[in-house]
């Protein structure tokens, strides 16, 4: 294994047990909730979008869920790298993100843009973990697409 992939399964990990915005904020103000659910393995994500009064920027993202180091590493990657963005800005990374994962390794997420979540370019060669890191993801979209 290489040393950037040694630092990328670090992050996973810690962003695993550390889990940044774990936890559902309430729902005043402008909010939406997903449920996701990956069948294949049990994975689960429930996630809350809150937006400021404006309704074009991302107040906070919470969430809940248990499952696998990925997926879970996913969510807490994504509730840390979207707080206080504009949701077109948001649908773009969300876009972005699944044209690498789908990619098979051939796209690999820019760190200046995708933080942390950047490590999560490998998984991309695992098809069966696709899903497993599109979990959180796939909820912030249905939550945009409702708030």
């Amino acid at each position: 294994m290489s040393g950037l992939e040694s630092l990328y399964q670090e992050l996973i990990l810690d962003h695993s047990k550390r889990k940044v915005g774990f936890g559902l904020a309430g729902v005043e103000g402008r909010s939406a909730t997903s449920h996701q659910h990956n069948p294949l393995c049990g994975d689960e994500i429930t996630l809350r979008l809150r937006l400021a009064e404006d309704g074009d920027v991302i107040r906070d993202v919470t969430w809940e869920g248990n499952g696998c180091s990925i997926s879970q590493a996913s969510a807490s990657m994504l509730a840390e790298l979207v707080d206080g963005m504009p949701k077109a800005e948001a649908s773009a990374l969300i876009d972005g993100f699944r044209e690498a994962l789908r990619s098979r390794g051939s796209i690999l997420l820019d760190e200046d843009v995708y933080l942390d979540a950047a490590a999560l370019s490998g998984v991309s060669k695992y098809v069966a973990r696709v899903k497993c890191a599109m979990l959180a993801w796939v909820a912030l979209e249905d939550d945009l697409n409702r708030a």
